[in-house]
C-alpha cells in the first residue's frame, strides 16, 4: 500500500504546530497503525530528520497510551484502540490525518503525544478503597449480588486511553471520570469512601479544566472498551445522593 499521511508535527507545548505532509510506501494491510508509524519513522531517521513522537506502551489494547485522532475520529474508523487499528481499514492510496487529542485539559507534550495527567489526578483524588491491615478475608465473606458485579467490571474496564475527551465536542471526562467512580461504588469494598470518592473526583475534574457534559454520546461512541452512557447518570446519582448526605448531616 502507498499512503498519504498528514501528521501534526509540534515541537513542543510552547511551539506552534502544523500538518506536514509524508508519503509511505510498502505498507502492508497487516501492519498495525503504529507499525505503519514505526515504518514512516524509520524512514525519517534514515534521512536524519525528527520522527514523529507518539505514545504506546503494550501494543495489545490494554494500557490506554496510543492515543490518536485518525481521519477526525478518537481512535480510527474502527471501535477499538489505535494499536489494535490495522492498514487493512484503509485502502491504497489513501490520505490520513493523524492528530493528537484535542482537549484543553490535555496539553500537547510533541508532536502526537498529549500530557494526560490531569487523569491520574482524577483517579488520585478519590480512586481507591480502604484496605485493613492484617489477614485477607475469606473470599466468600461478603457476597455482591451478581448486577453490582456486572456493573462493576463493565466500568473496571475503561483504560483512560481519553478518547471519550476526545471525542466529546465539550471535551468532557464525564465518561472516564464515571467509569472510575462505578466501580468502586458499587462494590462493599468501596462503601467507606462512596461519598467522598464522587464528589471529590468530579470537583478535580472540574478543576482540571474539563468541559461540561451535555450527553452528546459520543463519549461511549469512541470508548473502545464499550463502556455505556447510562454510567454517566449512574454516577450523577451518585453525586446527588452524597450532596444531599452532606447536607443532612
Amino acid at each position: 500500500m502507498r499512503l498519504t499521511l498528514r501528521v501534526w508535527r509540534q515541537r513542543d507545548a510552547g511551539a506552534p504546530g502544523a500538518m506536514t505532509t509524508y508519503e509511505v510506501d510498502g505498507i502492508s494491510e497487516d501492519m498495525s497503525f503504529l507499525e505503519m508509524l514505526d515504518t514512516l519513522n524509520e524512514r525519517l531517521i534514515l534521512d536524519g530528520e525528527d520522527p514523529v513522537a507518539f505514545d504506546h506502551d503494550c501494543r495489545e489494547g490494554i494500557c490506554g497510551a496510543c492515543s490518536l485522532v485518525i481521519n477526525g475520529d478518537a481512535h480510527g474508523p474502527e471501535r477499538t484502540t489505535t494499536c489494535q487499528l490495522h492498514m487493512r481499514s484503509f485502502a491504497d492510496g489513501d490520505s490520513i490525518d493523524v492528530e493528537p487529542w484535542r482537549a484543553a485539559a490535555f496539553p500537547v507534550v510533541k508532536d502526537l503525544v498529549v500530557d494526560r495527567s490531569a487523569f491520574d489526578r482524577i483517579i488520585q483524588s478519590g480512586g481507591y478503597v480502604s484496605v485493613p491491615t492484617g489477614s485477607a478475608p475469606e473470599a466468600h465473606a461478603t457476597p455482591v449480588p451478581k448486577a453490582d458485579a456486572d456493573h462493576a467490571f463493565e466500568n473496571a474496564e475503561c483504560i483512560g486511553c481519553g478518547a471519550c475527551v476526545a471525542a466529546c465536542p465539550n471535551g468532557s471526562a464525564m465518561l472516564f471520570t464515571a467509569a472510575k467512580v462505578n466501580h468502586l461504588n458499587v462494590l462493599p469494598q468501596g462503601a467507606p469512601e462512596r461519598e467522598s470518592r464522587v464528589l471529590d473526583m468530579v470537583a478535580t475534574m472540574d478543576a482540571e479544566g474539563f468541559g461540561g457534559c451535555t450527553l452528546a454520546g459520543e463519549c461511549a461512541t469512541a470508548c473502545p472498551k464499550g463502556i455505556p452512557l447510562p454510567s454517566i447518570t449512574a454516577m450523577n446519582k451518585e453525586w446527588l445522593r452524597a450532596t444531599r448526605k452532606g447536607r443532612k448531616s
